[in-house]
């Protein structure tokens, strides 16, 4: 069962957007093969309709129902920027369904077909399905509602032209303006709908690494900060330094000294950076991962933290709740994140657990995972990651810190 489905469960929300509308596009085509196309074929051999006109009349809707599903799947691939415009595919409906409903229109006009219900089936048919597909080829959907009244107007100012009842001219006015607005309103929202959930997907993705960008840039600042300054010195002094040797002056063995000086202060700040850099603080790192992930709209619960930990302690498990948010927000599909930190048995117990995880993605083979096992290896700690219940991912690190059992921090 899990192969079945997992076509759809592994794939991300956009995509299934996408994938659903898609199809629906495509079920359309069978709607218009079967409640139009059928028509025809169902009054063949009546007095009224003879079998090769039916035939003929169901093979136009057929063919126009298959071109209708060919220029929506292009026109929702350029409107994902994947491919151009499909302005070509767009006017040969046009003009495939402009010749069909005049043939109809002509076909009623001269007695040969003579069973209004097939004539108006067919043309409203071609004029509305036609609307819903070039509606996808805009940019602005808002204007094809421009173009719904003057395909009613242009079919029943045809049909007029032939002289055809009152009535009847109106019917086709109404049924094209009722039916075609209805289908634009749905084509429209559904394309709208698809790029705005992709326009989601890729912005969430691009804070990720802005992100990871902005981190880069403070690294580098600090750094700059605090070597810029004794670069300079130590430039200075060794150059003066050199002049005096030159001139054999005692004084270049005083300078060298300042240099020999001014490094090892230098290497020592660069250490107190990169140890700012790699220390994770836990409940800072806790706050930023609620932030986060509710901003990606994911609700997370995290049970306030009790217990008091060496900075140590904290600062690996804070890089377990930094690593752990990262993969929450860049795989599976997650609605729910819950953490909590414990007390067990003289050692502390983190457990970050996610849903949201896509059938047959491989997990827990990472490099963050393996980092993380590096850290926690250094404090004497465990890490463990992989499926549970109920389609969830969960992650647990366990820590000892000598500290006896029996309190729990909530």
């Amino acid at each position: 069962m899990s192969r079945l489905t997992g076509w759809w469960s592994g794939r991300s929300s956009a995509a299934k957007v996408e994938l659903y509308t898609r199809w629906t596009f495509h079920f359309f085509a069978l709607i218009e093969i079967g409640t139009i196309g059928l028509v025809p074929l169902s009054g063949a051999g009546d007095i009224t309709l003879s079998p090769a006109l039916g035939l003929a009349l169901a093979l136009l809707v057929c063919t126009h129902a298959v071109l209708t599903a060919v220029v929506s799947s292009r026109a929702l691939d350029w409107a994902l920027d994947r491919r151009e415009q499909p302005v070509r595919l767009a006017i040969a409906l046009t003009v495939l369904t402009a010749a069909g409903t005049l043939a109809v229109i002509t076909l009623r006009a001269t007695a040969v077909l003579t069973d209004l219900a097939v004539a108006s089936a067919v043309i409203s048919g071609l004029v509305t399905f036609t609307l819903g597909s070039l509606v996808l080829c805009l940019r602005r959907p808002r204007r094809m509602l421009y173009g719904v009244p003057a395909a009613a107007l242009a079919t029943a100012g045809a049909v007029a032209a032939t002289g055809a009842h009152l009535g009847e001219t109106l019917g086709y006015a109404v049924g094209i303006l009722s039916g075609g607005a209805f289908i634009v309103a749905a084509c429209g929202f559904s394309g709208w709908l698809m790029r705005m959930v992709w326009e989601l997907e890729l912005s969430r993705d691009l804070k990720a690494r802005l992100a990871v960008a902005e981190e880069r840039l403070r690294f580098g600042r600090d750094l700059h900060d605090v070597m810029g300054r004794n670069l300079s010195v130590i430039a200075l002094k060794s150059e003066l330094a050199v002049q005096l040797a030159r001139r054999e002056r005692p004084e270049a063995v005083d300078q060298m000294i300042e240099v020999q000086q001014i490094a090892r202060e230098s290497q020592r700040e660069v250490r107190d950076v990169v140890r700012g850099y790699r220390d994770a603080d836990l409940r800072v790192e806790l706050e930023g991962a609620r932030g986060v992930l509710g901003a990606a709209g994911i609700d997370c619960a995290i049970d306030p933290v009790t217990v008091e930990l060496p900075a140590g302690v904290q600062s690996v498990l804070g890089w377990v709740v930094r690593e752990t948010t990262t993969n929450v927000l860049r795989h599976g599909d997650a609605r729910r994140c819950g953490i909590s930190l414990r007390e067990k048995g003289g050692s502390v117990l983190l457990t970050v657990r996610n849903d949201g995880v896509r059938e047959g993605a491989v997990m827990g083979q990472g490099s963050g995972l393996a980092g993380l096992r590096e850290r926690l290896a250094a404090v004497d700690g465990t890490l463990e990651a992989g499926p549970h219940d109920g389609g969830s991912f969960q992650v647990t690190a366990l820590v000892p810190v000598g500290v006896p059992s029996g309190r729990e921090g909530a």
